[in-house]
């Protein structure tokens, strides 16, 4: 339902959300206003189809273009120009897209829209600490890489708006496969056991075969792993923890200052959307798992 909500909400963004970003540009030169009206059409036809037919690639430009028309449509509203019906309106219509697109069903409908037979895949929680400045900053690098170049040469700014293209574009993609990599972490349920697919903490990606996981359960937020391997990266919401037979190996990937490294894990925790559809998809492929306080196969 969510997710049909949020195709609702961006169909509409013409009626909602354009008539204050055009009132907001009022003042713009003719080229200014042109290009500025192409890059705003051009963002919500490629959301447009990201939210319709989703895919993990969809689903990194949807949570950069959501919040960029919120922040356009703020800043029109902060020119004066908007009247207070189209300023409600585009802060309305903007705020419910940007909140539905960071939502995990849109999340979930992403990354099944891509998944390979009997498997069903579930986010992994995005760590706290990058939505305190990193996450925003490499969203706005993306955005200013994109938009800022056209709008200085339309504005008549033709050399810093070339050096601009030149060195702005190339930044953006890069920072758009940065974010990528948070649309690709996902815990999945395939019919062999449970596969963590998260290139930010492990070199590839990794099967626990269900006839080595002793329990599959739930840590509570103020409960420690203890003695397993914590890829969680600071999330604590939706926490789960899978308990091996053996020690596990896995190989950790590279951070600034460590290079890639093995490890033997006794057991891991992860940070999962949809941590009770977990469990239950987990239990109906026949992990045991622990529902409450009784372990259930």
């Amino acid at each position: 339902m969510r997710v049909w909500v949020l195709r609702a909400a961006w169909i509409t963004l013409p009626l909602t959300a354009a008539p204050a970003i055009a009132d907001g540009v009022r003042n713009w030169s003719t080229a200014e206003q042109v290009v500025a009206a192409v890059l705003c059409w051009l963002a919500w036809g490629i959301g447009l189809v990201a939210v319709l037919a989703p895919r993990p690639a969809g689903l990194t430009l949807v949570r950069v273009i959501a919040p960029t028309l919120f922040v356009a449509v703020l800043v029109a509203v902060g020119s004066g120009n908007p009247s207070t019906l189209a300023a409600i309106g585009g802060l309305a219509g903007t705020v419910v897209a940007a909140v539905l697109a960071a939502d995990s069903s849109f999340a979930i409908a992403s990354a099944n829209a891509v998944a390979y037979g009997d498997e069903q895949r579930y986010p992994l929680r995005v760590p706290p600490a990058l939505f305190l400045g990193p996450l925003p900053a490499v969203r706005a690098v993306v955005v200013a890489g994109v938009i800022v170049g056209p709008l200085l040469v339309a504005g008549g700014h033709y050399l810093a708006g070339a050096v601009t293209v030149v060195i702005g574009l190339p930044l953006a993609v890069l920072a758009g496969r940065a974010l990528h990599r948070l649309s690709r972490r996902w815990l999945v349920l395939v019919p062999a056991g449970v596969v963590v697919v998260d290139r930010m903490s492990l070199v590839e990606n990794t099967l626990f075969p269900r006839e080595h996981i002793q329990l599959l359960r739930s840590l509570a937020a103020a409960e420690t792993p203890g003695v397993a391997l914590d890829l969680r990266m600071g999330a604590t919401l939706g926490s789960l923890v899978a308990t091996f037979d053996g020690p596990a190996e896995l190989v950790l990937a590279a951070r600034p200052g460590q290079d890639a490294r093995t490890v033997n894990a006794p057991a891991m925790a992860v940070a999962v959307a949809r941590r009770s559809e977990v469990l239950a998809g987990a239990a109906r492929r026949r992990v045991r798992v622990e529902v409450g306080d009784v372990p259930k196969r």
